[in-house]
């Protein structure tokens, strides 16, 4: 991989990952946008250096998967941009604070990345519900424990639950260097006037915002997915373009 004064990459990340390897993963369909196709950058995660590597390499767009780091490089697209909410300066409009006040009533808890069949339940109500076309509708619980067990950073399992201990929404989270990185949310699908994925969110980001960290990864957005459609009512959001990080309130 080269380095390029105009890649945000080279500017953040190439100097201190000289000795590590990157690689192409094989094209394949684009999950977002029909007829594009989809190819990622990605690394191995391992060593004793391991969070702060990572830290590194999340400020210059990369996400975490199990044991690696994965950025889009996609053949003539750049759609995927990163994102993430900055904490100090957010302030929840009319919509999020009534979501804020719908779910006063649940409690929310980070535990160790341990998965539990309660989790998976879960796990698999909100992907058949959400996202039955997609290729993790097909995870048995194995594969879940993997996603959350498989991390050599600081990760916890945020978990929501009600009055009534019942789990209502959880969500896989790694503690970066500069913010807390939302890897994995997922909820109850029939309680969908609580909007629970925003409240896991928001929830994110006064968590952030207690241990005095600035951000709040999101992960990619693309403006016109609809799935990606909720990133964009989290203000100040910054995202990753050509020139590093910059304000997208405009």
């Amino acid at each position: 991989m080269r380095s390029d004064s105009k890649n945000p990459f080279s500017q953040s990340v190439w100097s201190e990952t000289r000795a590590r390897q990157f690689y192409r993963m094989p094209p394949r369909p684009c999950p977002y946008i029909q007829g594009h196709v989809e190819q990622n950058v990605f690394t191995e995660l391992s060593g004793e250096d391991s969070e702060v590597y990572y830290g590194v390499l999340a400020r210059a767009g990369f996400r975490r998967s199990h044991g690696i780091a994965y950025r889009p490089s996609c053949p003539g697209c750049n759609a995927c941009m990163p994102v993430r909410v900055v904490v100090d300066e957010f302030k929840p409009g009319k919509t999020l604070r009534r979501t804020q006040n719908r779910n006063a009533d649940l409690d929310l808890e980070f535990h160790a990345p341990v998965a539990t069949r309660e989790q998976y339940r879960l796990f698999s109500r909100y992907l058949m519900s959400r996202h039955q076309d997609g290729e993790m509708a097909s995870m048995m619980f194995e594969d879940y424990e993997a996603m959350v067990a498989d991390t050599p950073l600081d990760t916890t399992v945020a978990e929501f639950r009600d009055p009534a201990g019942v789990l209502g929404a959880a969500c896989l989270t790694d503690r970066l260097p500069d913010g807390l990185s939302a890897v994995y949310s997922f909820y109850e699908p029939s309680a969908v006037r609580r909007g629970l994925g925003n409240y896991v969110v928001m929830a994110l980001i006064k968590a952030a915002r207690a241990e005095g960290l600035p951000y709040v990864y999101l992960g990619y957005w693309i403006p016109n997915s609809p799935k990606m459609a909720y990133k964009a009512k989290f203000r100040p959001l910054e995202g990753m373009g050509p020139d590093g990080w910059a304000r997208l309130d405009a």
